[in-house]
């Protein structure tokens, strides 16, 4: 895929993956955090939970790192208005400094693996860190065809019990879980088309097109199957 076309389509969307405020909001409560913690929100994308952490969280010191230096520009200015207690910037979540006592990390621990996330957040985190993350997972039973062509570019999905095997492979035992289903996938795919269909009016290249017609087919794959895809949200800590 053409990566300046990429994110061209992505450029301005407010989410760069499923999700909503109130997941933060229950994440935050399963970990207990509280107070003036130190949160990196790893993956941050334009900043949808970074900006969600700072509200829930008025006292806490946050840091939200990407590794798509738009992306983190992006969030820098979202969360000006919260002033030295949230900063961003282009980097690796898989070399953060730290410690943190929450490290959220939404849709994309994928790109390290579970278990080896996992393990490279162990030292990132203070003694009572605690981790939050969400996953593809399958929901079990024959999957229709629509789910399987959804999830056909990440051969590694599994269970929720394939992601519990990951978590206790890393060290850590899990406190809680959350399907992420139905409107959060719909927060982030609505404003795609908006968007998609916003470009279609102003005049594309081929290389923008092929990207907006892959889009389109996700999401359309999506829309077949809605109650069958799904992340797994959840928070872990260190055993």
């Amino acid at each position: 895929m053409d990566k300046e076309a990429f994110f061209t389509l992505h450029r301005e969307l407010p989410r760069e993956g499923p999700g909503c405020p109130e997941d933060v909001l229950w994440a935050i409560g399963v970990a207990g955090t509280h107070g003036e913690a130190r949160i990196c929100d790893a993956g941050c994308g334009p900043g949808a939970d970074t900006e969600a952490l700072a509200e829930y969280l008025p006292e806490a010191w946050i840091d939200a790192v990407d590794l798509h230096g738009p992306f983190a520009e992006a969030t820098s200015a979202r969360c000006a208005r919260f002033g030295p207690r949230v900063k961003a910037w282009q980097g690796s979540m898989a070399d953060l400094a730290g410690p943190y006592d929450l490290i959220w990390c939404a849709g994309a621990l994928y790109f390290l693996g579970v278990t080896e996330g996992l393990e490279a957040f162990r030292p990132m985190l203070t003694r009572a860190g605690r981790v939050a993350f969400s996953e593809p997972v399958l929901l079990g039973g024959a999957e229709p065809r629509a789910v399987q062509d959804f999830w056909a570019e990440y051969p590694a999905i599994t269970d929720e019990a394939g992601i519990a095997a990951r978590i206790a492979a890393a060290g850590y035992r899990p406190l809680d879980t959350r399907l992420v289903i139905g409107a959060p996938w719909e927060a982030y795919y609505a404003p795609m088309e908006r968007r998609i269909a916003a470009l279609r009016a102003e005049g594309v290249s081929d290389a923008v097109e092929a990207v907006l017609r892959e889009g389109e087919t996700e999401i359309a794959q999506w829309r077949t199957a809605p109650e069958r895809i799904a992340y797994l949200l959840c928070v872990v800590e260190p055993e």
